[in-house]
């Protein structure tokens, strides 16, 4: 009757079939899993006795709680989340005893921040290429930072950096702190950075006499004569209202103009300079240089007359040649005349004599 209950042999055959499996997965789990053997460094194949061990296995434990979160593979422990980098990390303390340490961040630069667009003195030669000047460093700026009273000539180029950068931070849109620190790179020799700082001090205060001169001093040592001249001239303009501070505006004049090769006007702002500021060895150094050498115009009037003398004596000489040339032949012409009178007397019979006498009668 069971071909008529077909559902009962089904039924039959997987419950055996159930027996069958379960008997096999209880007596063969130590051949079918392998586990970490910890004490040889290897993995071997696991015994009847480890069954019961898998679930304190820390490497099947890793693989079987793998979970992805935010694109990153980490592992679902019970009570945490453990992202792989720090079992990377643990790792690799347990097997160097040392983590290698990252390197110092480097250290910020001084600077004036981002550059302006624009300032009123951009079309200036000097200040339109200033990313093609090179790096001309001026150490005699870092007497301006000079502390009163300091016994040393020295300045920690160190401490003012951090000084500046505090300052820059207290009072980021002060014209004295960006010209400050723009005097700073012109110690360095930076020129690009030194002129970025005066074009963002200018853009605050156009007319500020003490950036103008500054910028006309890096300008002048990069030998943009007429830049430098043109703020300088500015520069003592505007400074007009304290004229007694502007003797740095007439010597600068002063070393441009000499520069150029106009001693005399030169000489003039170097003299009004020590009148503002007496015994400024500079200017007295550049006066005594003058005074050694001569005044090129003198010396070009001295040619001129040298050589207007030299053209009229070789004049002079050329006429009285031609003069003694004329009469030269004036004379021969003359003799050559008698002979030929001679010659036609005796010709036609005529005695000499009687022509000598005829003459004298006359």
């Amino acid at each position: 009757m069971t071909y008529d209950l077909p559902s009962v042999s089904y039924l039959a055959l997987y419950v055996v079939s159930m027996h069958i499996v379960s008997s096999n997965s209880r007596s063969s789990t130590g051949a079918n899993h392998w586990r970490l053997n910890a004490d040889e460094g290897k993995v071997v194949q696991a015994e009847d006795s480890d069954s019961d061990g898998f679930a304190d296995n820390g490497l099947l434990n890793i693989l079987t709680r793998k979970v992805t979160a935010n694109g990153e593979w980490r592992v679902e422990d019970e009570q945490k989340q453990i992202p792989c980098d720090t079992i990377s990390e643990k790792t690799d303390r347990t097997s160097s005893g040392s983590i290698e340490s990252k390197p110092p961040p480097e250290k910020k630069k001084l600077t004036c921040g981002k550059p302006v667009n624009y300032t009123q003195y951009d079309h200036l030669r000097g200040i339109a290429n200033r990313n093609e000047h090179s790096h001309i460093p001026e150490p005699e700026v870092a007497m301006m930072f000079r502390r009163k009273g300091s016994k040393t000539s020295e300045i920690d180029m160190t401490e003012l950096e951090e000084r500046l950068k505090k300052s820059k931070k207290d009072k980021p849109k002060s014209v004295q702190t960006h010209s400050q620190i723009g005097n700073f790179w012109r110690i360095k020799g930076n020129s690009l950075f030194a002129i970025e700082c005066f074009r963002k001090a200018l853009s605050i205060s156009p007319n500020n006499p003490e950036v103008l001169l500054y910028l006309a001093r890096v300008l002048f040592n990069l030998q943009y004569l007429d830049d430098a001249i043109f703020l300088t001239r500015r520069s003592l303009v505007m400074q007009q209202p304290n004229n007694e501070n502007s003797w740095l505006q007439h010597y600068t004049l002063g070393e441009i103009l000499k520069a150029y090769g106009h001693y005399q006007e030169a000489t003039l702002h170097f003299r009004h300079a020590l009148d503002l500021n007496p015994g400024y060895q500079p200017a007295e150094a550049h006066l005594r240089e003058m005074d050694g050498t001569p005044n090129p115009s003198v010396t070009q009037y001295t040619l001129f007359i040298i050589l207007f003398l030299v053209l009229g004596v070789i004049f002079g000489v050329i006429t009285s040649i031609e003069a003694n040339f004329e009469d030269s032949n004036e004379v021969k012409t003359q003799r050559h005349f008698n002979r030929a009178m001679a010659m036609r007397s005796i010709k036609l019979g005529i005695n000499p004599r009687l022509i000598r006498m005829r003459k004298m009668n006359c």
